[in-house]
């Protein structure tokens, strides 16, 4: 959800927040489903999921799932509505997220098996509607629910969200209570909803849009688009202005939505040479197909669904369109690098989703060093991967992610791990951190747990360090101490650890770990650390290693990581629990 509301308590009653008034929470009125069986139990399976989560109000779910960047609601209380009381399939993009959010309300175990289960079901549903409107079409209607479509796809000002309406603080007006219709217009009641129609309506603006630069082969496209009767309009406002993609409620839509490629930097900028050297010669894409021999159909799906081209393909396009030998090798580098995030991403898809401290350590190198540290579970053949932290650059590694990464965690796997090879250390937990927790293990000579570590008190606990018996500093939160009385013994140490047998590995948050604090920044001359999901590309300089669309800005996910060990590569890994 995008910034909802933290999830309530729900009981029997709820208190709306925008007064003292009380509202007994109450079932919704089912819709008449009796001749469509499949609808009929996504009805009644999303209605008993509303029941598990307390009846939660159709105002309280729209909170939850929240506004978008230009603060209006991603689905309004009246479309909450809809989805369970209109005898009409949803769009799965508002389905999910109100599914999402009665899961989550409900306390389920697996949240995403739940939206997995209800996206079978409304497939099932469309399966049953797309037949249906096979054997009987419906008549085309020049004022339909479609035209509107078109209208906020094409013209960014009818395009806006729309708000709620009702007092003048913006609530909307009140929800029906059970047993009561949500007035509607008479000939909307008696419309059916035709998904294979809507679709296509959805899928024929998000192609004049990926084709509005090729305007031969937007033209030729528009023109069959017109043969079919109730779709003219539509051409001639994609043909006059290019659409935006198809949405409902401010957001794309996700019933048309192309999964976000993990290589879409490398893909855009691939696309954009491509593009910059096709209109250069005026070629269409039917040009392309005689050029190469490569089908017109492939090139637009290489560029409407953000695919990679085959590397033949692009050979074949360099080769006919004479290009220069720098723009060829430019060509092929950026396929190369697009199909290396691809095989990245495909890798860590494939570990294993969860791995105990136990399994992980029997898979590390028995010949491992004394300061080896366990950071996670990856690689080809699934084994254990983490640093010598008595080797490298600098005796020092980094971990770094957003809030609610699972920093805490990976510090508690290495600390364990140094602990379990023999090597002591001094704990650091400037804030509240399951790693205090190892504070009364043996090999631990000292436990700060205050927003301030001393000067004489680290230098105390580190002077019984030496080559043969290392100490290891494991700190949390690290930005907190980034001015603490002790920042002058922690720049020696990562100046002068090797030689006094010492090594310091921190955890941050990636926007606050500072370059402003000297000490802070000579951890970077590691070049190597641990990243989880990680939100901004600059985290990558903490770890020594740029990182791209591959591996930023993608959800939270506690347990997967990306390992950086200064060799140049980064892999992704489990990060043990």
């Amino acid at each position: 959800m995008s910034t909802g509301a933290s999830a309530p308590d729900f009981h029997t009653m709820q208190k709306h927040q925008e007064g003292a008034e009380i509202v007994v929470a109450q079932p919704w009125k089912r819709p008449d489903l009796a001749d469509q069986p499949d609808l009929k139990k996504l009805n009644d399976e999303l209605h008993d999921l509303r029941l598990d989560a307390g009846l939660p109000s159709a105002r309280t779910i729209r909170d939850r799932v929240g506004k978008d960047a230009q603060d209006y609601w991603i689905v309004n209380h009246q479309a909450v509505l809809d989805t369970f009381q209109k005898p009409d399939l949803p769009p799965w993009g508002r389905l999910e997220m109100i599914a999402r959010v009665l899961a989550e309300f409900a306390r389920h175990s697996d949240v995403d098996g739940e939206v997995d289960r209800f996206k079978g079901l409304w497939k099932q549903v469309v399966r049953e509607t797309v037949a249906q409107a096979s054997v009987h079409p419906p008549a085309d209607t020049t004022t339909s629910a479609g035209d509107d479509d078109v209208n906020d796809a094409t013209a960014p000002s009818e395009g806006l969200p729309k708000q709620d309406t009702g007092d003048p603080n913006g609530h909307a007006a009140e929800e029906p209570p059970a047993g009561t219709e949500t007035p509607t217009n008479a000939s909307q009641n008696s419309a059916q909803f035709n998904y294979a129609h809507e679709s296509l309506k959805g899928l024929i603006l998000n192609a004049a849009q990926a084709l509005w630069h090729d305007k031969d082969a937007l033209k030729v496209f528009l023109g069959v688009v017109r043969r079919s009767e109730g779709f003219v309009r539509m051409a001639d406002a994609a043909e006059e202005q290019r659409p935006a993609n198809a949405t409902f409620y401010g957001v794309k839509s996700r019933e048309f939505e192309v999964d976000r490629s993990p290589a879409r930097l490398e893909l855009v900028t691939l696309h954009r040479r491509l593009d910059e050297h096709r209109l250069k010669r005026k070629w269409s894409f039917t040009d392309m197909e005689e050029q190469t021999g490569i089908s017109s159909d492939a090139w637009i799906r290489w560029y409407t669904h953000d695919e990679l081209p085959e590397r033949e393909a692009l050979v074949a396009f360099s080769h006919m369109a004479s290009l220069p030998q720098e723009d060829h090798v430019l060509l092929l580098g950026l396929w190369d690098a697009a199909h290396d995030a691809l095989e990245v991403q495909k890798r860590s898809a494939s570990l294993p989703s969860n791995i105990s401290f136990d399994e992980a350590w029997t898979m590390r190198d028995p010949a491992a060093p004394r300061l080896w540290a366990l950071a996670g579970v990856g690689g080809d053949n699934l084994a254990a991967y983490g640093p010598d932290l008595a080797s490298g650059t600098a005796p020092a590694f980094v971990v770094a992610g957003p809030a609610k990464s699972g920093r805490s965690t990976a510090l508690v796997n290495i600390a364990c791990s140094l602990l379990a090879s023999g090597a002591r250390l001094a704990l650091a937990t400037p804030r509240p951190s399951p790693l205090k927790e190892l504070a009364n293990r043996d090999g631990v000579v000292a436990c700060f747990d205050q927003d301030d570590i001393g000067h004489d008190e680290l230098e105390e606990a580190l002077s019984v360090a030496s080559a043969e018996e290392p100490v290891v500093v494991v700190m949390d939160d690290a930005e907190v101490l980034g001015e603490c009385d002790a920042r002058r013994v922690l720049r020696n140490l990562l100046e002068h650890g090797f030689e006094e047998g010492t090594a310091l590995v921190l955890a941050g948050d990636e926007d606050k770990l500072g370059p402003s604090y000297p000490w802070l920044g000579k951890a970077k001359r590691a070049h190597r650390g641990l990243l989880l999901s990680p939100q901004e590309r600059h985290a990558g300089d903490w770890i020594g290693i740029k990182t791209g669309d591959s591996v930023v800005g993608r959800p939270l996910t506690p347990g997967r990581g990306w390992l950086h060990l200064g060799d140049g590569k980064l892999m992704a890994v489990t990060v043990p629990r």
